[in-house]
């Protein structure tokens, strides 16, 4: 992965960045954790053509992009549909319309909060356009406030390799480590859901 996220970058240049950035969007696993920090790295070796700036910028117009396809595939999905799904098989999960309804009410009421910050945690970054698509929030606000986390994002993994130098690898090493710790208290946020709708209904 790696190498050829390397050979990638340094063979199509900036073009790489915003090419490798939209398949991170597409498919989770290519970690922009390596891609950006790489990029920040690039930019400090002799006779590189990569500055920092540039590399930002085709680094956040990437990622907006790749995240136009999940957001359409919230939208054509559709809120019946899931609830029609909820209705069938949620009772093995203790989810129902009715929780749908409530979660999308939620969503829109904080969905420009949600979108922004969302951008910002790893593990949920590329999947907030889902529920962003399915509660059909307005393209608009949706790729401002998409922009803005993302802006963040990108910076502050760039700057990390920039910084970090040769030593950029570990990079991955700590966003890795918050990765998990998120994606245990999103599990855990889960669990104690489904706890709680199980023991108010066995009442």
């Amino acid at each position: 992965m790696q190498e050829w996220i390397t050979n990638t970058m340094n063979s199509l240049g900036y073009l790489g960045i915003g090419l490798l950035m939209f398949l991170e969007n597409l498919f989770p696993p290519i970690p922009s954790e390596l891609i950006m920090p790489l990029a920040g790295y690039t930019a400090t070796t002799p006779n590189t053509q990569i500055q920092v700036l540039p590399a930002i910028a085709v680094g956040v117009i990437g990622t907006i992009v790749g995240a136009v396809p999940w957001y359409y595939a919230g939208a054509i999905l559709g809120k019946a549909r899931l609830e029609s799904l909820a209705d069938r098989y949620g009772k093995w999960i203790g989810i129902s319309s009715a929780d749908i309804e409530k979660s999308i009410a939620w969503f829109q009421q904080h969905g420009s909060k949600a979108v922004l910050f969302g951008r910002l945690v790893p593990g949920i970054r590329t999947l907030i356009s889902v529920p962003a698509g399915l509660s059909k929030m307005p393209l608009a606000p949706f790729f401002i406030y998409s922009t803005i986390g993302t802006i963040g994002w990108v910076t502050l993994l760039t700057y990390a390799g920039y910084f970090l130098g040769q030593n950029y690898k570990l990079v991955e090493s700590y966003i890795d480590i918050i990765s998990k710790v998120v994606v245990v208290g999103v599990l855990l946020a889960i669990a104690t859901f489904i706890g709680y709708r199980l023991w108010r209904r066995s009442r």
